[in-house]
Order: structure tokens, then C-alpha cells, then sequence
């Protein structure tokens, strides 16, 4: 799972990794310093929830190390950053989860 490359599409606002022919992505509109994660898909044939949570974690570093804030509208990536309160440093003041 590490060895899998994170693009950031800015044309179509989205982050996405290639695995074979199918391709895995979350979406995103940036506004003033924070990213809102939209939405996450992931094909059927790469879906496990270990993906899932590399995949996302790999998008959450990638929006630290640019120092900015995320704001994770998408049911998933809420619960993710519930879960793993490492990532809560990543909210907006007044942010709650």
C-alpha cells in the first residue's frame, strides 16, 4: 500500500490513485486555506477497508505537509478522522467531529 502513487488532479479537484485499470478518487473543493473532502469513491475491484483508510490517510498528510486546514464533508472521512484523532490538528477552529 505505500508504494501506491497519490495525484493531486487540480483541474478536477480531486486526489486519486491508479491501481491497475481502476482508479480510486476524492474529491475536494478548496476555499481560503481549507480543503472540503467531498466525496471518496473507489471501485469495486480495489474496495477493502484497508485501502479505503490508506487512501485517505495518504490524502490527510498530503494536506498537512501544504499546512493547510480540512474540512471532511463525506460521511467516510468524517468517521476516519473520529476514529484517528491524530488528524483532528487538521481542522478548522470550531470544527467539532
Amino acid at each position: 500500500m505505500e508504494n501506491l502513487n497519490l495525484v493531486n488532479n487540480e483541474f478536477l479537484r480531486q486526489f486519486e490513485i491508479k491501481v491497475d485499470d481502476s482508479l480510486a478518487r476524492i474529491e475536494y473543493a478548496e476555499q481560503e486555506r481549507k480543503i472540503f473532502l467531498t466525496k471518496i469513491s473507489i471501485p469495486e475491484a480495489i474496495q477493502s477497508v484497508e485501502f479505503e483508510e490508506n487512501f485517505i490517510k495518504k490524502v490527510l498528510e498530503f494536506i498537512a505537509e501544504k499546512n493547510l486546514r480540512v474540512v471532511p464533508t463525506s460521511p467516510k472521512i468524517a468517521g476516519f478522522v473520529r476514529r484517528n484523532r491524530r488528524y483532528k490538528e487538521l481542522l478548522p477552529v470550531g470544527i467539532k467531529l
